[in-house]
């Protein structure tokens, strides 16, 4: 099979994720922080190394206030909750996964928020203008994702980022798509908050993401129970990072994430995002040259990630995809990604577009296998 669907989740993860994370929990897979002997107080330093490594990578100063989660989208649901309060206004964008939109129409239909979504242009961007122009005097939160799942475009967020800051206003960023293929710091890009996940280009596994919170930014808990300590008072600790996590953390999870951030840093981000990059514009090259395949903002490769969506004219998308897996093994994605509002733009909805996401383990000979598939399908269109 080649394998095409970074995006969704990274496939396959390098071989020391899956045997250190098998290894380390037979050897100390106890609950980090729930005992004082050594193999608790062992798991506990893993924890402890990984929130470390992750607030080094990401450009935040205090390992505290790296916070574990079950995926992006759990954390941007704990940002989004426990930032918003009734009456406050937050701005966001239409490139937006529902990992984003959700929460928010959840809370508006609560009559909690009010919310306006901010255009992006035909490039696939958002302007740092356009943001501005759609915040309130009661703006309270900017929440962005800083790659379109759907288009691979790099949103300017050190730009918006300044927007926000020259405002007041928080900064939330879903770095689901890029974190690992992309630099991230948090301080030079006005980051108040991010969301990650470790199962895409962090090479970890599935069930673990997590937040980054810059100092001084106060998210209210809003999940409770056993953190560990103080555990004779029923109130749930406001200390970090314990206020945002409630319960066992995923220790094998942790593991797993900790190795794919030590793959990711030791190859380095700049050498994976250009060695995907090379396979994206290569199966750009090839498609662009068939007069019934469209491409969506892909007339540039300059700030985009590894993500090409297409459609075959006269073809339904779920059709190429089923071709393309049934009589030629290649895994995409097809249909609306989960973002309804971007292929709403694009003119896609509702049925939306068939996606490439080239990985650090696909070839030239994968990207040369789908470019010949996609012709294939393309002139059997062509002749019916």
């Amino acid at each position: 099979m080649i394998y095409l669907d970074n995006a969704a989740t990274t496939f396959p993860k390098p071989p020391d994720v899956l045997r250190d994370m098998v290894e380390i929990v037979q050897r100390s897979g106890v609950s980090p922080g729930r005992g004082s002997y050594d193999m608790a107080t062992e798991a506990q330093r893993l924890v402890d190394e990984t929130r470390a490594a992750l607030a080094r990578f990401f450009g935040t100063p205090d390992p505290q206030r790296v916070i574990f989660a079950l995926n992006a989208t759990d954390a941007l649901n704990l940002a989004i909750q426990g930032l918003a309060q009734p009456g406050d206004h937050v701005v966001a964008t239409r490139l937006e996964h529902n990992s984003v939109l959700r929460p928010l129409y959840h809370l508006r239909r609560q009559g909690v928020i009010s919310y306006d979504l901010a255009p992006f242009n035909a490039a696939g961007t958002v302007e740092p203008e356009a943001v501005q122009a759609a915040l309130k005097p009661n703006t309270r939160l900017v929440a962005i994702s800083h790659v379109s799942n759907v288009l691979g475009t790099v949103q300017p967020i050190a730009r918006i980022g300044k927007v926000c800051a020259e405002r007041g206003v928080p900064l939330l960023v879903d770095c689901a798509q890029s974190a690992g293929v992309l630099p991230i710091d948090m301080e030079a890009m006005h980051i108040s908050v991010l969301a990650f996940t470790g199962h895409k280009s962090l090479l970890g596994p599935t069930g673990i993401g997590g937040l980054a919170i810059q100092p001084g930014l106060e998210i209210r808990t809003t999940r409770f129970g056993g953190t560990g300590i103080d555990s004779r008072s029923l109130t749930h600790t406001q200390d970090m990072p314990h206020r945002l996590e409630a319960g066992t953390l995923n220790f094998m999870g942790i593991i797993g994430l900790s190795r794919g951030l030590d793959y990711v840093t030791q190859r380095g981000v700049g050498d994976i995002h250009e060695g995907e990059m090379a396979l994206v514009r290569r199966l750009a090259s090839g498609l662009g040259g068939l007069d019934n395949v469209e491409m969506y903002c892909a007339e540039s490769f300059e700030e985009r990630a590894a993500v090409l969506t297409i459609n075959v004219k006269g073809m339904h998308p779920s059709d190429v995809g089923a071709i393309l897996d049934g009589d030629f093994d290649i895994a995409v994605r097809t249909g609306l990604h989960c973002a309804p509002l971007v292929h709403e733009t694009l003119g896609t909805f509702p049925e939306g577009a068939v996606r490439f996401s080239p990985g650090p383990f696909n070839s030239e000979d994968d990207i040369d296998r789908a470019v010949a598939a996609v012709t294939a399908i393309s002139r059997s269109s062509a002749g019916r």
